[in-house]
């Protein structure tokens, strides 16, 4: 992937930390949630004040919503984001929401803190230089059908504008699996960690399409290193207005957090005996996990390391 000019990862280069209202992905792990679409303020604002409480460090919610069928909920537009705007100020979490249009960049941009871009826009490159152009943080979904050479390439429209603010999420892809709504790629992660600079999220919620996979899922992610998850949570999924069987209600999510920081302070744990050893020059005891991802201040595992030892 040599053409990856700004992407591209050389021997030596650091991984890239994303300051996001105080919230540095790349350095800590962050957990995206929130409803699949912003439907009323009640809605939303129960939503965040639940998630926040659980530790998720950024909200998530569809003020536009592209959607397969043109008779589906498409989303309530500016009033979805006045109402984003309302719930960031009841609880400070920062906005991530999907921006689809050109014409709307700048102007989703005064309410949002990062612009999503959704997998079906992934190619759209009139999008990714207008959103590169924004200077606003940038979450980029992988396309349903895309190589991770596509992926990147992608980034690079973006951060060719002057944008280093690029953080790639993980969706799932179309396989020949009808089982899943996707196929939840979890290889991506020390890919994405190997060739690029850039932080990689999972959406577990996308990527699955099944309620009870999200928790598996995201311990998965984890335990391969990656640097967030995006998950769907909504106060009452059965009356969602989209996605209802991927959304996880506010109990779930919050007894799911506890689970996934057990497994986040035994890796930190974990890589901070690893790093004692290595300072003591002990060698690794046998079978340690030694591509982990170290979480907490010693930061992600630097693949060109043992190459640079």
């Amino acid at each position: 992937m040599n053409n990856l000019k700004l992407t591209g990862r050389r021997p030596g280069d650091s991984m890239r930390v994303i300051d996001i209202g105080g919230v540095r992905v790349g350095e800590e792990f962050v957990v995206i949630a929130g409803p699949c679409s912003v439907e009323t303020e009640d809605q939303t604002i129960r939503t965040a004040v639940a998630v926040k409480e659980a530790g998720a460090k950024m909200l998530r919610g569809g003020a536009f919503k592209p959607r397969t069928s043109p008779y589906a909920f498409q989303g309530l537009g500016l009033k979805g984001l006045k109402i984003l705007d309302k719930a960031k100020r009841e609880t400070g979490l920062p906005i991530v929401t999907e921006v689809v249009d050109t014409r709307d960049v700048s102007w989703v941009g005064e309410y949002a803190d990062v612009l999503q871009i959704g997998a079906r826009n992934m190619q759209n490159f009139s999008l990714l230089r207008e959103a590169g152009k924004s200077g606003k943080p940038i979450l980029l979904k992988r396309g349903m059908y895309s190589t991770l050479e596509e992926w990147l390439n992608c980034a690079e429209y973006i951060l060719a504008e002057g944008n280093d603010k690029v953080i790639v999420c993980e969706r799932g892809v179309r396989t020949f699996e009808t089982f899943t709504r996707n196929t939840l790629d979890l290889s991506m992660i020390p890919a994405v960690h190997a060739e690029s600079r850039l932080p990689i999220m999972i959406d577990p919620s996308h990527g699955t399409g099944i309620k009870y996979m999200i928790e598996p899922m995201s311990l998965a992610a984890i335990a391969a290193g990656a640097d967030g998850l995006e998950i769907e949570v909504h106060v009452d999924p059965p009356s969602a207005l989209s996605d209802k069987d991927q959304q996880l209600t506010p109990d779930e999510f919050k007894a799911m957090m506890k689970r996934l920081q057990a497994l986040l302070d035994f890796m930190g744990a974990n890589a901070a005996n690893e790093a004692e050893s290595a300072r003591k020059g002990d060698a690794l005891p046998a079978g340690s996990p030694a591509g982990t991802r170290a979480v907490g201040p010693q930061g992600p595992r630097d693949p060109f390391a043992d190459a640079m030892d």
